[in-house]
């Protein structure tokens, strides 16, 4: 929907920085337009009506002007400010760091419903006390790479295309090996069958489904291990919050 230059978008604010003594520039992951860059003038003023709007978070519907070299924040209806999760320090690291992956992927002008669906449902999943945050961090992180294309291959040997004894799983060949090929794969790990299981379902359940099942410890356990050396091998980006998370994990387990 548009009025003049003016467009209406629901989104999620991703990231949010001052600018001079008042203004503030938000990223918003937007249904419509992909991620949007605008300023809120005044957004820092006392009082200011787009104060509470413009913190990470923050999801609802934005009115932005389409200035010729930068957009405006008109207005700013917000429906969830999710603000329970900063009531701790973990859940609010992980939601930052969800933040950081949103926005990495993301890019303007593109259809990103799903991944903001993603990012939402991810939110109040963190909500819920019931879903462990380690098990909440690898279904984002591999639905993320489902919406990318650089998801692993799960289905069948990568090498030989087999759906026969696919047990093994190799980062550098990116996806399952059968038996038959695993013997010339250094890297090949073999997989809890109810690991492989979690994966497939995750990769191909809607994003209503994602957040609605538990793990084992040990299927817990290997999918971090897969996840995070798979995202260290594809994915060319450190993120701040990540390197935090990890910090707080170590200390916990100490």
């Amino acid at each position: 929907m548009t009025f003049d230059n003016n467009i209406f978008v629901t989104g999620m604010v991703i990231s949010a920085m001052p600018v001079g003594e008042y203004d503030t520039r938000v990223t918003i992951l937007t249904k419509e337009q992909g991620k949007i860059s605008a300023f809120a003038r005044g957004a820092r003023r006392p009082k200011s009506i787009l104060m509470a709007g413009c913190r990470p978070f923050s999801f609802g519907r934005f009115e932005i002007y389409k200035g010729r070299n930068s957009n405006i924040i008109s207005s700013i209806d917000i429906s969830n400010y999710f603000m329970e999760i900063t009531d701790d320090i973990e859940s609010t690291y992980y939601g930052f760091y969800f933040l950081e992956i949103a926005d990495y992927y993301s890019r303007e002008n593109l259809d990103s419903k799903n991944m903001l669906k993603l990012l939402y449902q991810t939110m109040r999943a963190l909500l819920n006390k019931n879903i462990p945050n380690r098990l909440i961090r690898v279904i984002y992180e591999l639905k993320m790479l489902v919406y990318n294309g650089e998801y692993p291959e799960m289905f069948q040997c990568i090498n030989c295309g087999s759906e026969q004894n696919i047990h093994m799983f190799s980062v550098s060949k990116g996806g399952m090996i059968c038996m038959e090929c695993a013997s010339g794969v250094k890297d090949q790990k073999e997989l809890d069958v109810s690991t492989i299981y979690a994966m497939q379902y995750i990769i191909t359940s809607g994003v209503e489904k994602l957040y609605t099942f538990k793990v084992s410890t040990k299927v817990q356990s290997e999918l971090e291990r897969i996840m995070k050396r798979y995202l260290v091998s594809y994915v060319d980006k450190s993120f701040k919050s990540l390197e935090i998370l990890d910090m707080l994990e170590y200390n916990t387990m100490d």
